[in-house]
């Protein structure tokens, strides 16, 4: 039999505040830019995404999470990662 005492135990509480996001189940097309995507377009996508994360009870989850683990792309917690890479290089 396996000894379970050794697992680190339940973890949902580290991401459970994702099932409240206002972006949830909105897909990663508004989130998330394709390869390439520059200029105007990239500028109007981030524009439509901070609009979601204004009005999300978790925001300020989301954008720990997103600094604590130096999520490398998309909006998250109201920030793009050239924002959220400003903070943690200041």
């Amino acid at each position: 039999m396996t000894n379970l005492s050794r697992l680190p135990g339940r973890a949902e509480h580290l991401w459970q505040w994702q099932s409240r996001a206002a972006c949830r189940g909105q897909g990663p097309e508004r989130f998330f830019h394709p390869e390439g995507e520059r200029g105007d377009d990239r500028a109007a996508r981030d524009r439509a995404a901070k609009r979601v994360c204004e009005e999300c009870p978790v925001r300020a989850q989301c954008l720990r999470h997103a600094l604590r683990v130096r999520e490398p792309y998309g909006v998250w917690g109201g920030l793009t990662e050239q924002e959220r890479q400003a903070l943690t290089t200041a």
